[in-house]
């Protein structure tokens, strides 16, 4: 029977319809009910709060405003008129472009502002790296009035965060991190700081977007309607429970002022961070040793593989993955018993692991599956060291048109020029066809085509093997490695 079947069996007097008692008829009307009930009120929905006076009055007293002071050269006084020595106008001019006396080369102070919080009583606060960053004095001031001089434990420039410690003779009032991971979008959030030097303000709104990034390898910001204005980096973006799920760091604003674009970086990148900065006073990433980027489709279907997912990498230097036997052309899939989705997943997945851990990585090669056991090393260790710069781009002597590129043989001189080992094969791409499709996925003149097919090639003839195999094997495309100043990356071109 349907609900409108359902409905028509009470009569509009109200009364049962003989041969019907009037218990079924309640049992009737009550499943009518409940259904309209059902569909009126979502069963997860959740009403917009009606004060954030509490939570603010809560948070409050573990949110500082934050003072930086630093010393700055003087900027160069403007070249005055040229006046003869004794000149009665010699003092008036001094005066007029030197009012304090000071000099050109006398230093000054620079004050800046920013916002805080504490972390645990025993004085550690979080902030952004960039409003403490080459201050000589750091002054945190609390909701109660009271000021206190901060020192520097740690900075991580890559999540612009920076962990701070001040001495109290009592505990201070702190907040906790809380799991920006279960945050979704449409979900109420709080932002607290000292907007524009205003001090202990109070902004909401709710979360706008998730997995932002901007410019950093480790990115993930949600992104918030709650009002950041300058002032407000490094203060803390709050869940209606009155944890921390966010850094607030950045805005979007063509005049500098808020226009509801706002982004924190996540708690749960940020308290990994703040964990080593205060065990190690620095960061300790884990290092895999390689050169990867994403699976495009067009990339997936050149290597024969269905998904376009996982790390495709291009380079093993001398490091942890070549120590395992990874090599330049297999799509890293998982990762410690984790699936690799992209190259972010992986290096996000890597640099959380333990620096000497050793784990499983299963990758792809030459369609089929294999394990290897990685021990991972130390990003920022690698990372310091120096990596030799690249030449300019030579001319190459000789040359044959392929593909909408015009290539040349690559021989030890152009290699050395290139920045590439003397032993070095492949083709140079001397010249290219703007409207080719090569131009439209990127390749430029200079660039070296070291591989096709995942087969090294030396030789014109190696390249047009390639192709020949890719159209016998029923193919669209063909994977090139391509080496731009040293770097490797692999492209996809059409062969049809």
């Amino acid at each position: 029977m349907s609900t409108r079947d359902m409905s028509q069996t009470l009569r509009q007097d109200g009364r049962a319809p003989r041969g019907r008692s009037a218990l079924h008829m309640l049992w009737v009307a009550a499943i009518g009910l409940a259904l309209v009930i059902g569909q009126a009120v979502p069963s997860a929905a959740r009403a917009a709060p009606e004060s954030f006076a509490d939570l603010a009055q809560q948070v409050s007293p573990a949110v500082v405003n934050i003072t930086t002071s630093t010393t700055v050269a003087a900027p160069a006084m403007p070249r005055g008129p040229m006046l003869p020595e004794g000149s009665p106008f010699e003092d008036f001019f001094r005066e007029f472009m030197d009012p304090e006396g000071q000099g050109p080369s006398t230093p000054r102070r620079s004050d800046a502002l920013g916002s805080g919080f504490v972390i645990s009583e025993d004085g550690f606060i979080v902030t952004n790296n960039h409003v403490i960053d080459g201050a000589d004095e750091i002054e945190i001031e609390f909701f109660s009035g009271k000021t206190l001089p901060a020192e520097v434990v740690g900075t991580d420039p890559k999540t612009d965060i920076a962990l701070l410690k001040v001495t109290s003779d009592a505990p201070l009032p702190f907040v906790s991190f809380g799991d920006s991971d279960v945050m979704r979008v449409g979900d109420w959030v709080m932002a607290m700081g000292n907007p524009l030097g205003q001090g202990f303000s109070v902004s909401a709104g709710i979360v706008s977007a998730r997995n932002r990034e901007l410019a950093g390898t480790y990115d993930d910001f949600i992104q918030t309607d709650a009002a950041i204005n300058r002032g407000n980096s490094g203060g803390p973006l709050f869940n209606m429970e009155g944890q921390v799920i966010g850094v607030n760091t950045a805005i979007l604003s063509p005049n500098g002022g808020s226009i509801g674009i706002g982004f924190s970086m996540a708690s749960n990148v940020v308290g990994k961070v703040v964990t080593q900065l205060q065990e190690f006073g620095e960061t300790r990433r884990g290092w895999l040793g390689v050169k990867i980027q994403d699976v495009t489709p067009d990339v997936a279907e050149a290597i024969g593989i269905e998904t376009a997912a996982g790390a495709l990498v291009t380079d093993v230097p001398e490091g942890p993955a070549m120590d395992a036997g990874m090599l330049a052309g297999d799509v890293i899939t998982s990762f410690d018993g984790g699936n690799v989705s992209d190259t972010r997943d992986l290096v996000r997945r890597v640099a959380d692991a333990d620096v000497g851990k050793a784990v499983r990585v299963i990758v792809l090669r030459e369609g089929r599956t294999e394990t290897l056991l990685v021990t991972l090393g130390r990003r920022e260790e690698a990372e310091a060291t120096a990596t030799p710069a690249a030449a300019d781009t030579p001319q190459a002597p000789a040359q044959e048109e392929m593909l909408g590129m015009t290539l040349s043989p690559l021989d030890s001189e152009l290699a050395s020029e290139l920045g590439l080992p003397a032993d070095a094969s492949g083709l140079v791409v001397r010249e290219i066809d703007e409207t080719a499709a090569a131009f439209e996925k990127g390749l430029r003149a200079g660039d070296v085509i070291a591989e096709a097919g995942q087969q090294k090639v030396a030789t014109l003839d190696d390249l047009q093997d390639r192709i020949d195999e890719a159209k016998e094997a029923g193919r669209k495309s063909l994977l090139l490695l391509i080496r731009r100043e040293g770097e490797p990356r692999f492209v996809a071109l059409s062969v049809e």
